[in-house]
C-alpha cells in the first residue's frame, strides 16, 4: 500500500496517519477507570468464594 503523493510531502499528514492506531482514547477519568476495574476484580473475588470454586 502506497501513499498519495499529497501526504507523502507532508510531515504533518504523514504523523496524523501514523497516529491513528484505533486504540483507545487519552481523555476521560482515569479514576473512574480504576474504580470500576477494582469493583469488577472484588465482585468477581466474591462470586468465585461464594460458589466455592476455590
Amino acid at each position: 500500500m502506497t501513499l498519495p503523493a499529497a501526504t507523502a510531502d507532508d510531515p504533518r499528514a504523514l504523523a496524523e496517519l501514523r497516529a491513528r492506531t484505533g486504540g483507545p482514547k487519552d481523555v476521560g477519568p482515569k479514576i473512574l477507570e480504576h474504580v470500576l476495574g477494582w469493583t469488577l476484580v472484588v465482585v468477581i473475588a466474591m462470586l468465585v468464594t461464594q460458589t466455592g470454586l476455590m
